[in-house]
């Protein structure tokens, strides 16, 4: 006799199958349309890896001779612009992160205007940014520090707001009740909570401020970028490769910086 209750056991369900389906389908025609948008020229593609191998057979051996006298100041330049540019966004972001935190300013309009700041910022990407105060200041290293700075508030603003909103809020009451004042519950119930994601958030953009520092120059803003971008024009490229790895040496070497601190002081 055959049991009725036996039932066929699948892993998706129609209605599943056909939302997957239905994904993949998407995917396929957006991939289609992006490779006719894209204009993809066969000879060209084809032809790549010649280009590449002839490229390279110009950038060896590097100009080691010209990292004194045309990349070492620029490099340091860039590091000034990376770390200042840091320190300004700090400054920025703390008063607007505060007022981003739900538990802290209990005023939506002030809560959505910090939110459109953070937003604002990180939306606009750096070269855009360089280019606007290249624009205002002039090309040099204080629009490159502006640039990092301006962008820079958005993502440390957002992660800081997060992380007030995070906190145990027992110290804070505790504070209240016993009527300490609103600076003595910022710094004694707040801050000492959200220091170590402080600092780590500082460490993380600092990190990546030394990257977004060494390009922003090609559009003028100072530093490494606007060396890079003279040899290039000037088809330098001997030079363009000492500038690479250059900038590969010291990104490695401020990446193993930030891990150690983080380690040691966090």
């Amino acid at each position: 006799m055959s049991n009725t209750y036996d039932h066929k056991w699948e892993r998706f369900t129609s209605a599943e199958r056909l939302a997957r389906f239905a994904v993949f389908l998407l995917f396929a025609l957006a991939l289609s349309v992006s490779l006719r948008t894209v204009e993809v020229i066969p000879e060209f593609l084809y032809d790549a890896p010649t280009q590449v191998a002839d490229l390279l057979s110009r950038m060896w051996p590097l100009d080691v001779a010209y990292y004194p006298k045309g990349i070492h100041d620029a490099m340091v330049e860039t590091l000034h612009i990376a770390t200042l540019g840091t320190l300004l966004a700090i400054v920025m972001a703390i008063p607007v992160g505060i007022m981003g935190a739900n538990n802290i300013v209990r005023m939506p309009l002030f809560n959505w205007l910090a939110k459109l700041i953070l937003v604002s910022s990180r939306s606009v990407n750096s070269l855009v940014w360089a280019l606007l105060f290249v624009a205002i200041f002039g090309p040099g290293a204080l629009a490159g520090t502006v640039c990092i700075g301006f962008r820079s508030v958005g993502f440390v603003g957002k992660l800081f707001a997060e992380a007030l909103e995070e906190v145990n809020p027992g110290p804070i009451e505790a504070l209240k009740a016993a009527g300490a004042p609103w600076p003595s519950i910022f710094l004694k119930g707040y801050w000492p909570q959200v220091a170590p994601a402080f600092w780590a958030i500082f460490l993380f953009r600092w990190d990546i401020n030394v990257r977004e520092s060494a390009v922003i120059g090609l559009v003028g803003a100072g530093g490494i970028g606007m060396v890079l971008d003279t040899a290039l024009n000037l088809f330098f490229w001997d030079r363009v490769s000492v500038i690479l790895v250059s900038i590969f040496v010291v990104v490695i070497l401020a990446e193993l910086l930030v891990t150690k601190i983080r380690n040691n002081l966090i």
